[in-house]
């Protein structure tokens, strides 16, 4: 049983890392799968490791955040390009699942773009701004956005590596 619950951690690592660069909840799921496996098989890895799985996941969020909001603050822009800026993502995100047909990085590309056309958007539309600081916001978020994947995919990977080692080691 302690094998096979091994793989599953490693394995729920592994499409974690992916799902995190996708923008969805991955090292959560991870974190997720690993508790539940050490629940079924006791002393699967130490508890120590899961704690630092937990730290490196909770450190993810406060930097993808930092990111975005770095992104969009420092361009100026306002909260509608903000709020257009998630929307945008999450709407790319699809979209670009389907418009660029490259496995994983349409879907990338796709919630970067969006980030940015979504805030330039709502800057345009609902905040009354100029198309020269819409844009300017736009491409904040985009960047922002872009950051934010890359920072929290490599803090995913970090994530990844402490549960596969925490399985196979003994610490």
């Amino acid at each position: 049983m302690t094998i096979v619950t091994g793989i599953i951690v490693i394995l729920a690592a592994i499409v974690g890392v992916v799902l995190t660069f996708l923008t969805l909840p991955g090292i959560w799921i991870a974190v997720g799968v690993a508790l539940v496996c050490q629940i079924i098989t006791p002393g699967l890895f130490n508890w120590w490791t899961l704690g630092a799985a937990l730290v490196v996941a909770i450190l993810a969020e406060v930097a993808e955040f930092l990111a975005s909001a770095v992104g969009s603050g420092a361009s100026g822009g306002t909260r509608y390009g903000a709020i257009g800026s998630i929307v945008g993502s999450l709407v790319g995100l699809l979209l670009g699942s389907f418009l660029i047909p490259i496995p994983f990085l349409g879907s990338i590309l796709g919630a970067i773009i969006g980030a940015g056309a979504g805030a330039l958007i709502a800057e345009m539309g609902i905040a009354k701004r100029s198309f020269a600081e819409s844009f300017q916001s736009g491409r904040g978020a985009a960047t922002g956005r872009a950051v934010s994947i890359v920072v929290k995919g490599g803090f995913a990977i970090v994530a990844a590596l402490v549960l596969a080692f925490g399985v196979v080691t003994p610490w």
